[in-house]
This record gives C-alpha cells, sequence and structure tokens, in this order.
C-alpha cells in the first residue's frame, strides 16, 4: 500500500510518500498555495503519478486534544479532498511534528531557505510515519 502524508497549511502543504511495505517514508515536497484548485489540481496530479493508495492528513490539534481554527480547516480540507478521490483518507493526530520535524532537521544541519522549505515535508514524513506506526494502516 503506497501512502501519501500531507502536513496541511495555510501557505505551504508539505508531502510525503511511502514505499510500497510502509516500511519507508520519504519527503516528496512541499507546494506554495497560491489557489485552492491549483493546490487540488497538484495533488491529483501527484496521487496519480505516484500510485497512490491511501492518504494520510496531519489533524492539528490543541495541545489539550481540542479542535482549533486550524483543526476545522484541515478537516475541511480533508473532505473536499475527499470529494475528488476515491482512495481513503485518514486523519492523524500531528501534535508536535513541527517541532519534532525542527529537530531532525537541525540535527541534518539543514539551515536557511532550504530549511524552511523541508519543515513542511519533513513534518508530513512525521505524520505519516506515526499513522504507520500506530497501526491504522
Amino acid at each position: 500500500m503506497r501512502a501519501l502524508g500531507i502536513d496541511f497549511g495555510l501557505k505551504r502543504v508539505g508531502l510525503s510518500v511511502s514505499d510500497r511495505t510502509g516500511t519507508l517514508v520519504s519527503p516528496l515536497k512541499t507546494i506554495v498555495r497560491t489557489s485552492r484548485n491549483a493546490l487540488f489540481d497538484e495533488l491529483l496530479e501527484i496521487i496519480q503519478n505516484e500510485a497512490i493508495d491511501v492518504v494520510v492528513v496531519g489533524l492539528p490539534l490543541a495541545l489539550n486534544g481540542e479542535d482549533t481554527l486550524t483543526t476545522r480547516q484541515a478537516r475541511n480540507f480533508a473532505a473536499s479532498l475527499g470529494r475528488r478521490i476515491e482512495q481513503p483518507i485518514h486523519l492523524m493526530d500531528e501534535r508536535l511534528s513541527s517541532a519534532e520535524a525542527e529537530e531532525e532537521l537541525n540535527a541534518a544541519g539543514l539551515r536557511g531557505k532550504k530549511r524552511k522549505m523541508a519543515l513542511d515535508s519533513q513534518a508530513a514524513v512525521i505524520i505519516l510515519r506515526s499513522w504507520f506506526e500506530s497501526g491504522q494502516s
């Protein structure tokens, strides 16, 4: 099963992809959002070209586990994507994924503009990796 991980954001959307076995998750790219339609068009193309079987969208809950405005926006995004694709979409708690991604990029020595663009796709890696580790796959 090939999975696509999505770290949803209003400015940038980070993407990661797994291998067929779900043992290796790699950063794919970060999409800089220009319009809602352009974002969905690019995602649909990636889902087709990468032969994606399942999509995992990070759910940015508050630290206390409650929904926030961003949580609702991520849920709406996942619902909109779900109306456009046949693949199942799962939501995965992404609390602290950005902090973990920053730690991993620090350890890798990535700095500056490259780090900013890599942060979102690395967060998507953590979201997808967490989903596989949770046994929900």
